[in-house]
Formats: structure tokens, C-alpha cells, sequence
């Protein structure tokens, strides 16, 4: 469990999920709505948001890491994150623009520690290592069925006219699709205090309102402010 971060002059907010469920749709739409009330923010994600965190991404989305087990991924994904809270993360938050991640250490507790088998130990120290002292202020975890969601992403590429191929994850079966929609969903169980589970079965408009209305509700300086 995530320990609360300190006061600081901006928030961060995360977003996790099965594939499919509509997290970078999200992040760019409540982008939008922080700027008309005012809120400077950037986006970013995970694996990468940095040169350096985005070459590791394309090492592992590629399956090149993949011989070497969860284990080893796990550190590799830590030592993007290490290199996207110092260099991107840590400093936009300490200037007071707020961050939105798609995806961040959720993501790597799901897939490589529940799903890939590695010791919660090794995750754990990871993660402090990694994130040292950015943990989210708040975690939008988007909920679909994992089969909705891939009739989702096939047919959005059909109307954009491209071949679906997908990376390694994409390419599980879907029990395993299941099984990690599941391991989001205890881990926002788990966190009460930081996550808040949204279905995503809903239209992309009426989505965008719910996450809305959660992030206004849970940060007081948002109450009051008026769209620019």
C-alpha cells in the first residue's frame, strides 16, 4: 500500500486499467477540463514520459525483455519510473503544474507482481525506490470487461482504417485479461483512500463527467473555480 504524499503545491493523478477501457481518451479529456478552470497540467505515461523511460518501453512492448521473466521486467520498469518521477513527475509537481499519468506503479503491481508472479517484496522496494515520495493523489481506475473492451479497440480500428496488430499484452487470452482486470480491481479495494473504480462501459461524454465530477469533489481548490 501506497503511503499518502506530502502537501505539495500540485497533484498528481493517475489513471489504471485493462486494455481497451479508454485511459488516454481520459487523461487528454480531463486535461482539457483542468485548463478551462485554470489548472496548468501535463500528461504523460507509463512506460515512458521521458527519452529515456520511452526506450525501455519499446524494449519490452517488443517482447525483447520477455525470456528474461517478470522479475527482470519489474526492474526494468522501475528504472523508467526512477528516471520519469525525477526528471518529468517530481519537477512539474514541485513548480505546481499538476501531472496526469497514463498508467504508473498500479500498472507494474498488477501485471508483474499479480500477474507475472513476482514476490510482493521486490515490488515493494521497487516502488519506494522508484517513486520516492510521488506516490498518486488520486487513481482513476476505469473498469470494462475485457471483452467489450477488445470489440472496443477493434472497432475503433476499423474506423480509422488500420490493421490491429497490438503489443505482447494485448495479445493475452482473454481469461488473462480477466484475471488482470480483477487484480485492478483489488488493488483499488486495497486503497480506498487513493482509488476510485469508474465503469468505462459508458459513453466517452458521460465518462468524462463522472472522473470530473470525482477529481472536483476530491480536490478543494477545484470548488469555486469557474471555467476560464
Amino acid at each position: 500500500m501506497l503511503e499518502a504524499p506530502p502537501r505539495r503545491p500540485a497533484r498528481f493523478i493517475t489513471f489504471e486499467g485493462g486494455e481497451g477501457v479508454g485511459k488516454s481518451t481520459q487523461v487528454r479529456r480531463l486535461l482539457g477540463n483542468l485548463a478551462k478552470h485554470g489548472i496548468d497540467a501535463v500528461r504523460t505515461r507509463e512506460p515512458g514520459g521521458t527519452p529515456k523511460a520511452e526506450a525501455i518501453r519499446s524494449f519490452i512492448l517488443q517482447g525483447r525483455s520477455e525470456a528474461w521473466g517478470a522479475g527482470a521486467e519489474a526492474v526494468l520498469f522501475a528504472a523508467a519510473r526512477l528516471d520519469h518521477v525525477s526528471q518529468l513527475i517530481g519537477p512539474n509537481l514541485d513548480k505546481g503544474t499538476w501531472v496526469l499519468s497514463d498508467r504508473f506503479c498500479d500498472s507494474t503491481r498488477a501485471y508483474q507482481g499479480l500477474t507475472g508472479g513476482v514476490d510482493d517484496r521486490l515490488i515493494d522496494a521497487l516502488e519506494n525506490l522508484a517513486l520516492d515520495g510521488h506516490a498518486p493523489d488520486l487513481t482513476i481506475m476505469l473498469d470494462m470487461d475485457p471483452e467489450t473492451a477488445f470489440r472496443r479497440v477493434e472497432q475503433r480500428a476499423v474506423e480509422d482504417g488500420l490493421q490491429l496488430t497490438g503489443d505482447r499484452f494485448e495479445k493475452e487470452e482473454l481469461d488473462w485479461h480477466r484475471r488482470l482486470r480483477q487484480n485492478f480491481l483489488d488493488i483499488a479495494r486495497n486503497n480506498p483512500e487513493r482509488c476510485v473504480v469508474i465503469t468505462a462501459e459508458q459513453p466517452e461524454e458521460a465518462l468524462e463527467a463522472a472522473i470530473w465530477d470525482v477529481v472536483a469533489t476530491r480536490f478543494p481548490e477545484l470548488q469555486g473555480r469557474a471555467e476560464a
